[in-house]
């Protein structure tokens, strides 16, 4: 296994429409299997909580047709199944029609439920071992409205375990965006491939345990559904640079890092030792004069470099002239941890952005200068490969719009910025999304709460820079170090829990983690169903 792929719900759409009228496989043969894979996984959670009774909601579309699908499954598995329909039955399309009728012919519970049913519909869930989730589907568009809102409602009230088909009912497959009324799920089947919306934020927090069902698309039909995927261990160590034995440090790279102000020189200490362990051969730390001694002490690998500074202890402009001397034996360039906000350095920041030709990695205060100046925009696609890395309140300074209008659609707001400025664009927080100028992207599943702290962002951008400096390129150094760099904060937060986890805890789990995915022994938060 290596690329997962990550759907939209447009893209599910067409590809449901490429299997059932260009290969041939009959829609109710995909509904079919869909509904097999979700009653084993109701099975296999039944048997564990020993329970017997399962309440089916179901829909008038296929995501109804599956839990219908499902029901039946159950019940001749022995299963006490009761199944409520939204809508009459007859509205119900023609697959879903068909398994209904089936259904029927059983001997099944069958009700209708409408507003004046609520009450009953309360009772019989709260008698539920477990309630399956077979209303909306990807299919949603706005807030679930009437009774789909308020038994959405009810169930979520009620607090039973919940398998939700596909997707959760009320979030949005495409954006992770809760409008409304949204199932929270214990489980989630999703079908065929993972959609988007179950790792982006808010969405991702009503899923549960998510499962991945084989319902037999072809893998060649996914793997060219759509430009984004999952990034997981598999896929990483794929993307790792070779280290050949008789390789050398001039082998693997050698990174510039111009960082530190006064105050900030934990921010350039973090950036350059996570940079060395993440296989750099050298690491050249380029800080105000003032500050180098102190540099000198806190680290022991990396070598410095005294720079010309401002009043405030920054870096300078006049710096420019001694940082060319010695960009001509660099392989990247991180620029901007802990750098301060002050004038003269935001035209120096200016000034390397135009005339830089190695990768480069902008980040934290470097990204907010050159957000203020706007600099990025007068970046083509020739100049050099850059990897930005904003939170949600640093891209909307970029973008020049509220931290809400980020955060309402993430992936939208990642790939507008990486084609806009011919970067590859970090947007970090939960669900981390690096997005490719190509239109590519992928959506991180490592990392926890414990990591919203002072200094990981410099953490992440040595990472990066590291796998920049090997000669990965800028997309897939990316991706590789959000991955890498969550999972060494998953590791930390397991030692020292997510209250007590500071940023050079990250840099401290770095090699276990590249050693983990090395070696394979990473187990990933979601899980296929075969």
């Amino acid at each position: 296994m290596s690329a997962v792929r990550l759907l939209t719900a447009a893209e599910m759409r067409a590809v449901d429409a490429h299997v059932i009228e260009e290969i041939g496989i009959p829609s109710i043969i995909l509904m079919e299997n869909a509904g097999r894979q979700v009653a084993e996984a109701a099975a296999a959670f039944l048997q564990k909580a020993e329970g017997r009774k399962v309440s089916v909601l179901v829909g008038k579309g296929n995501n109804g047709g599956d839990g219908l699908v499902a029901a039946r499954y159950l019940h001749n598995l022995g299963y006490r199944v009761r199944v409520f329909l939204l809508s009459p039955f007859s509205e119900l399309a023609d697959d879903a029609l068909a398994n209904y009728h089936i259904c029927g012919q059983l001997g099944m519970d069958l009700q209708e439920v409408d507003e004046e049913y609520l009450p009953k519909l309360r009772f019989a869930l709260s008698l539920a071992d477990l309630v399956i989730d077979g209303l909306l589907g990807t299919g949603i568009k706005g807030p679930p409205r009437g009774v789909m809102g308020q038994v959405i409602s009810l169930v979520n009230d009620l607090d039973k375990p919940v398998l939700a088909i596909d997707v959760p009912s009320g979030l949005d497959a495409s954006t992770g965006a809760v409008v409304g009324a949204c199932i929270r799920a214990c489980i989630t089947v999703t079908l065929a491939a993972p959609k988007v919306g179950l790792f982006v934020y808010p969405g991702a927090n009503y899923v549960g345990h998510l499962r991945v069902a084989n319902i037999g698309i072809p893998p060649q039909v996914l793997e060219a559904a759509g430009p984004g995927a999952l990034l997981n261990a598999s896929l990483v160590k794929t993307l790792l640079p070779p280290r050949p034995h008789d390789g050398h440090k001039g082998t693997f790279g050698h990174v510039l890092i111009l960082a530190g102000s006064v105050g900030m020189t934990g921010a350039a200490s973090l950036a350059a030792r996570a940079a060395l362990r993440s296989g750099a051969g050298l690491v050249s730390l380029g800080v105000p004069a003032s500050l180098n001694d102190i540099l000198e002490v806190k680290l022991t690998e990396a070598m410095t470099i005294p720079l010309p500074e401002t009043t405030d202890r920054s870096l300078s402009i006049e710096a420019l002239p001694a940082i060319r001397r010695q960009l001509p034996r660099m392989d990247a360039l991180v620029l901007g941890p802990g750098l301060s906000q002050h004038s003269s350095t935001g035209d120096l920041v200016e000034a390397l952005l135009q005339e830089v030709a190695c990768p480069v990695i902008l980040d934290a205060d470097g990204l907010n200068l050159a957000a203020g100046r706007h600099s990025l925009l007068a970046r083509t696609r020739t100049s050099c490969p850059l990897v930005i890395t904003p939170h949600p309140g640093e891209m909307a300074r970029l973008l020049g719009c509220s931290i809400e209008q980020v955060q309402a659609d993430r992936l939208a707001v990642a790939q507008e910025v990486a084609q806009r400025f011919h970067c590859t664009a970090v947007l970090k927080g939960a669900g981390t999304i690096v997005a490719a100028p190509e239109g590519g992207f992928w959506v991180n599943t490592t990392g926890n709460i414990g990591m919203a702290t002072g200094g990981t962002g410099d953490v992440l951008s040595g990472v990066i820079g590291a796998l920049l400096a090997a000669g990965v390129s800028a997309a897939s150094a990316a991706g590789m170090g959000v991955y890498v760099h969550g999972l060494a904060g998953d590791l930390a937060s397991k030692r020292r829990g997510e209250i007590s986890l500071v940023a050079g805890d990250l840099v401290d789990t770095m090699p276990e983690a590249w050693q983990m995915i090395r070696q394979e022994e990473v187990k990933e938060c979601w899980s296929y169903v075969v």
